[in-house]
Protein backbone atom coordinates (compact mmCIF):
# COMPACT_ATOMS: atom_id res chain seq x y z
CA UNK A 1 0.00 0.00 0.00
CA UNK A 2 1.31 3.62 -0.76
CA UNK A 3 2.44 5.69 1.94
CA UNK A 4 0.17 8.79 3.00
CA UNK A 5 2.13 11.52 1.47
CA UNK A 6 2.16 9.55 -2.48
CA UNK A 7 -0.68 10.69 -4.60
CA UNK A 8 -0.96 8.55 -7.89
CA UNK A 9 -2.18 11.68 -9.55
CA UNK A 10 0.98 13.62 -9.36
CA UNK A 11 2.56 10.51 -9.95
CA UNK A 12 1.03 9.82 -12.93
CA UNK A 13 1.49 13.43 -14.48
CA UNK A 14 5.32 13.06 -13.70
CA UNK A 15 5.06 10.09 -15.79
CA UNK A 16 3.32 11.83 -18.87
CA UNK A 17 5.17 14.64 -18.88
CA UNK A 18 8.86 12.34 -19.23
CA UNK A 19 6.72 10.43 -21.51
CA UNK A 20 5.80 13.17 -24.09
CA UNK A 21 2.11 12.04 -23.49
CA UNK A 22 -1.15 13.02 -22.66
CA UNK A 23 -3.86 11.87 -19.48
CA UNK A 24 -6.86 10.05 -20.87
CA UNK A 25 -9.50 10.45 -17.96
CA UNK A 26 -12.10 8.21 -18.23
CA UNK A 27 -15.50 8.65 -16.09
CA UNK A 28 -17.60 5.89 -15.06
CA UNK A 29 -20.58 6.26 -12.81
CA UNK A 30 -20.16 3.56 -9.69
CA UNK A 31 -22.36 0.79 -9.87
CA UNK A 32 -24.00 1.44 -13.22
CA UNK A 33 -25.56 -0.89 -13.94
CA UNK A 34 -24.37 -2.87 -10.68
CA UNK A 35 -20.75 -3.09 -8.73
CA UNK A 36 -19.50 -6.22 -10.56
CA UNK A 37 -19.61 -4.39 -13.95
CA UNK A 38 -17.61 -1.05 -12.40
CA UNK A 39 -15.09 -3.51 -11.29
CA UNK A 40 -14.25 -5.15 -14.18
CA UNK A 41 -14.46 -2.03 -16.14
CA UNK A 42 -12.11 -0.20 -13.97
CA UNK A 43 -9.39 -3.71 -14.63
CA UNK A 44 -10.18 -3.44 -17.95
CA UNK A 45 -9.69 -0.16 -18.03
CA UNK A 46 -5.84 -0.07 -16.46
CA UNK A 47 -5.02 -2.72 -19.28
CA UNK A 48 -6.06 -0.12 -22.04
CA UNK A 49 -4.17 2.25 -20.84
CA UNK A 50 -6.71 4.71 -19.10
CA UNK A 51 -4.46 7.42 -17.25
CA UNK A 52 -7.10 8.39 -14.63
CA UNK A 53 -10.73 6.82 -13.44
CA UNK A 54 -12.73 9.53 -12.46
CA UNK A 55 -15.22 7.35 -10.43
CA UNK A 56 -19.30 9.38 -10.14
CA UNK A 57 -20.75 9.00 -6.56
CA UNK A 58 -24.43 8.16 -7.71
CA UNK A 59 -26.64 11.00 -6.35
CA UNK A 60 -30.41 12.37 -6.74
CA UNK A 61 -30.14 15.65 -7.65
CA UNK A 62 -26.38 15.59 -10.05
CA UNK A 63 -26.94 19.07 -11.41
CA UNK A 64 -23.80 19.40 -13.38
CA UNK A 65 -25.02 16.32 -15.11
CA UNK A 66 -27.02 15.91 -17.90
CA UNK A 67 -29.52 13.29 -19.35
CA UNK A 68 -27.21 10.55 -19.83
CA UNK A 69 -25.01 10.66 -16.29
CA UNK A 70 -28.09 11.80 -14.54
CA UNK A 71 -30.02 8.52 -16.03
CA UNK A 72 -26.88 6.51 -14.78
CA UNK A 73 -27.30 7.74 -11.11
CA UNK A 74 -30.88 6.65 -11.26
CA UNK A 75 -29.79 3.05 -12.34
CA UNK A 76 -26.74 3.15 -9.39
CA UNK A 77 -29.37 4.42 -6.97
CA UNK A 78 -31.58 1.47 -7.72
CA UNK A 79 -28.74 -0.89 -6.59
CA UNK A 80 -28.60 1.10 -2.43
CA UNK A 81 -25.10 2.15 -3.31
CA UNK A 82 -23.51 4.69 -1.05
CA UNK A 83 -20.44 5.86 -0.26
CA UNK A 84 -19.17 2.96 2.32
CA UNK A 85 -19.91 0.84 -0.50
CA UNK A 86 -17.58 2.50 -2.82
CA UNK A 87 -14.88 2.78 -0.40
CA UNK A 88 -15.26 -1.27 -0.48
CA UNK A 89 -14.80 -1.53 -4.17
CA UNK A 90 -12.21 0.89 -4.23
CA UNK A 91 -10.43 -1.08 -1.78
CA UNK A 92 -11.10 -4.23 -3.80
CA UNK A 93 -9.55 -2.55 -6.72
CA UNK A 94 -6.40 -1.27 -4.77
CA UNK A 95 -5.62 -4.93 -4.57
CA UNK A 96 -5.37 -5.36 -8.48
CA UNK A 97 -4.62 -2.12 -9.97
CA UNK A 98 -2.57 1.21 -9.48
CA UNK A 99 -4.49 3.49 -11.48
CA UNK A 100 -5.34 6.87 -9.67
CA UNK A 101 -8.77 7.05 -8.68
CA UNK A 102 -10.62 10.58 -8.69
CA UNK A 103 -13.99 11.14 -6.95
CA UNK A 104 -16.87 12.95 -8.61
CA UNK A 105 -19.32 13.52 -5.61
CA UNK A 106 -21.82 16.49 -4.93
CA UNK A 107 -21.18 18.61 -1.59
CA UNK A 108 -24.28 17.29 0.36
CA UNK A 109 -22.67 13.83 0.25
CA UNK A 110 -19.53 14.81 1.80
CA UNK A 111 -21.23 17.46 4.61
CA UNK A 112 -23.72 14.48 5.64
CA UNK A 113 -20.10 12.20 5.98
CA UNK A 114 -18.60 15.03 7.41
CA UNK A 115 -15.51 16.77 5.48
CA UNK A 116 -12.95 15.05 7.88
CA UNK A 117 -14.62 11.80 7.83
CA UNK A 118 -14.71 11.91 3.77
CA UNK A 119 -11.17 12.65 3.31
CA UNK A 120 -9.45 9.93 5.39
CA UNK A 121 -12.04 7.40 4.62
CA UNK A 122 -11.64 8.32 0.95
CA UNK A 123 -7.69 8.36 0.65
CA UNK A 124 -7.69 5.21 3.44
CA UNK A 125 -9.62 2.98 0.44
CA UNK A 126 -7.27 4.09 -2.28
CA UNK A 127 -8.81 7.27 -3.58
CA UNK A 128 -6.40 10.15 -4.57
CA UNK A 129 -8.68 12.64 -5.26
CA UNK A 130 -12.14 14.62 -5.44
CA UNK A 131 -14.34 16.52 -7.92
CA UNK A 132 -16.87 18.41 -6.57
CA UNK A 133 -19.06 20.70 -9.31
CA UNK A 134 -21.52 22.53 -6.74
CA UNK A 135 -18.73 23.85 -4.27
CA UNK A 136 -17.44 26.88 -5.15
CA UNK A 137 -13.82 27.37 -4.50
CA UNK A 138 -14.48 30.27 -2.31
CA UNK A 139 -16.38 28.25 0.08
CA UNK A 140 -14.23 25.24 -0.20
CA UNK A 141 -11.08 26.07 2.35
CA UNK A 142 -12.02 23.59 4.72
CA UNK A 143 -12.11 21.00 2.46
CA UNK A 144 -8.71 22.00 0.63
CA UNK A 145 -7.10 22.12 4.39
CA UNK A 146 -8.08 18.81 5.13
CA UNK A 147 -7.41 17.19 1.65
CA UNK A 148 -4.33 19.14 2.17
CA UNK A 149 -3.21 17.61 5.44
CA UNK A 150 -4.11 14.15 4.10
CA UNK A 151 -2.55 14.46 0.08
CA UNK A 152 -5.78 14.48 -1.61
CA UNK A 153 -6.30 16.11 -4.37
CA UNK A 154 -8.93 18.64 -4.80
CA UNK A 155 -9.82 19.14 -8.32
CA UNK A 156 -12.11 22.22 -8.92
CA UNK A 157 -14.11 23.32 -12.04
CA UNK A 158 -13.09 26.43 -14.83
CA UNK A 159 -15.49 27.12 -16.51
CA UNK A 160 -15.19 29.52 -20.26
CA UNK A 161 -16.83 31.78 -18.15
CA UNK A 162 -14.40 32.69 -15.62
CA UNK A 163 -12.44 35.59 -15.05
CA UNK A 164 -8.95 36.36 -14.67
CA UNK A 165 -8.69 36.91 -10.97
CA UNK A 166 -11.22 33.20 -10.69
CA UNK A 167 -8.95 31.29 -12.77
CA UNK A 168 -6.16 32.68 -10.66
CA UNK A 169 -7.79 31.46 -7.93
CA UNK A 170 -8.47 28.73 -9.29
CA UNK A 171 -5.28 27.67 -10.23
CA UNK A 172 -3.86 28.11 -6.79
CA UNK A 173 -6.20 25.69 -5.07
CA UNK A 174 -6.48 23.28 -7.53
CA UNK A 175 -4.32 19.94 -6.92
CA UNK A 176 -3.67 17.10 -9.16
CA UNK A 177 -4.88 19.08 -11.99
CA UNK A 178 -7.12 21.79 -12.90
CA UNK A 179 -10.50 20.44 -14.66
CA UNK A 180 -11.59 23.04 -17.64
CA UNK A 181 -14.92 22.94 -18.66
CA UNK A 182 -15.29 22.62 -22.39
CA UNK A 183 -18.74 24.62 -22.40
CA UNK A 184 -21.18 26.32 -20.87
CA UNK A 185 -24.14 23.76 -19.54
CA UNK A 186 -24.16 20.33 -18.27
CA UNK A 187 -22.24 17.28 -19.53
CA UNK A 188 -22.98 15.56 -22.63
CA UNK A 189 -21.80 14.16 -26.06
CA UNK A 190 -21.62 17.68 -28.23
CA UNK A 191 -21.53 17.53 -32.33
CA UNK A 192 -19.40 20.51 -32.16
CA UNK A 193 -16.85 22.03 -29.52
CA UNK A 194 -16.80 25.73 -29.41
CA UNK A 195 -14.29 27.58 -31.90
CA UNK A 196 -12.42 29.52 -29.25
CA UNK A 197 -11.41 26.37 -26.82
CA UNK A 198 -8.78 25.63 -28.01
CA UNK A 199 -7.43 29.58 -27.80
CA UNK A 200 -8.67 29.53 -24.61
CA UNK A 201 -6.91 27.01 -23.49
CA UNK A 202 -3.41 27.85 -24.50
CA UNK A 203 -4.69 31.22 -22.68
CA UNK A 204 -5.07 29.40 -19.34
CA UNK A 205 -1.74 26.91 -20.41
CA UNK A 206 -0.19 30.66 -20.35
CA UNK A 207 -0.91 31.26 -16.68
CA UNK A 208 -0.51 28.28 -14.98
CA UNK A 209 2.26 25.12 -14.78
CA UNK A 210 -0.20 22.68 -13.12
CA UNK A 211 -1.96 19.64 -15.78
CA UNK A 212 -5.08 21.15 -17.60
CA UNK A 213 -7.47 18.30 -18.45
CA UNK A 214 -10.70 19.10 -20.47
CA UNK A 215 -14.19 17.58 -20.20
CA UNK A 216 -17.68 18.37 -20.73
CA UNK A 217 -19.43 17.41 -24.46
CA UNK A 218 -15.77 15.32 -25.29
CA UNK A 219 -17.82 12.65 -27.78
CA UNK A 220 -15.10 10.94 -30.07
CA UNK A 221 -11.37 10.07 -30.97
CA UNK A 222 -11.66 13.45 -33.25
CA UNK A 223 -12.29 15.74 -30.65
CA UNK A 224 -10.33 14.16 -27.89
CA UNK A 225 -7.16 13.94 -30.29
CA UNK A 226 -7.61 17.57 -31.47
CA UNK A 227 -7.91 18.93 -27.54
CA UNK A 228 -4.85 16.35 -26.71
CA UNK A 229 -2.75 18.90 -28.95
CA UNK A 230 -3.18 21.54 -26.20
CA UNK A 231 -4.59 20.47 -23.17
CA UNK A 232 -2.51 18.42 -20.48
CA UNK A 233 -5.42 15.64 -20.92
CA UNK A 234 -8.98 15.16 -21.89
CA UNK A 235 -11.88 13.47 -20.18
CA UNK A 236 -14.38 11.75 -21.41
CA UNK A 237 -17.96 10.78 -19.66
CA UNK A 238 -21.10 10.57 -21.27
CA UNK A 239 -19.91 9.03 -24.58
CA UNK A 240 -18.25 5.96 -22.30
CA UNK A 241 -21.67 5.60 -20.16
CA UNK A 242 -23.69 6.02 -23.94
CA UNK A 243 -22.19 2.72 -24.93
CA UNK A 244 -23.21 0.98 -21.12
CA UNK A 245 -26.94 2.21 -21.73
CA UNK A 246 -27.32 1.35 -24.68
CA UNK A 247 -25.76 -2.64 -24.31
CA UNK A 248 -27.75 -2.44 -21.06
CA UNK A 249 -28.54 -6.56 -20.14
CA UNK A 250 -26.05 -7.86 -22.29
CA UNK A 251 -23.01 -10.39 -22.02
CA UNK A 252 -20.46 -8.49 -23.89
CA UNK A 253 -21.32 -4.96 -22.05
CA UNK A 254 -17.81 -4.98 -20.86
CA UNK A 255 -16.26 -5.81 -24.21
CA UNK A 256 -18.68 -3.12 -26.09
CA UNK A 257 -17.40 -0.09 -23.38
CA UNK A 258 -13.32 -1.25 -23.44
CA UNK A 259 -14.00 -1.35 -27.53
CA UNK A 260 -14.83 2.22 -27.67
CA UNK A 261 -12.75 3.34 -24.78
CA UNK A 262 -9.45 1.90 -26.54
CA UNK A 263 -10.20 3.99 -29.90
CA UNK A 264 -10.13 7.05 -27.46
CA UNK A 265 -7.08 6.11 -25.88
CA UNK A 266 -5.37 4.90 -29.31
CA UNK A 267 -6.53 9.23 -30.01
CA UNK A 268 -5.18 10.76 -27.06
Amino acid sequence: MKNKKFNRIDGKFRQLRREKKKAFVAFITAADPNLSTTEKLALAFERLGVDILELGVPFSDPLADGPVIQAASRRALRNKVNLGVIFKLIKRLRKKIELPIVLLTYYNIIFHAGLKNFVQAAKNSGADGVVVPDLPVEEAGDLIKISKMNNFATIFLLAPTSSASRIKRIAASSTGFIYYVSLTGTTGMRKKLPPELISRLRQLKGLTRKPVCVGFGVSGSAQAKSLARVADGVIVGSAIIKVIEKHLGKKDLVQRVTRFVSSLRKAI
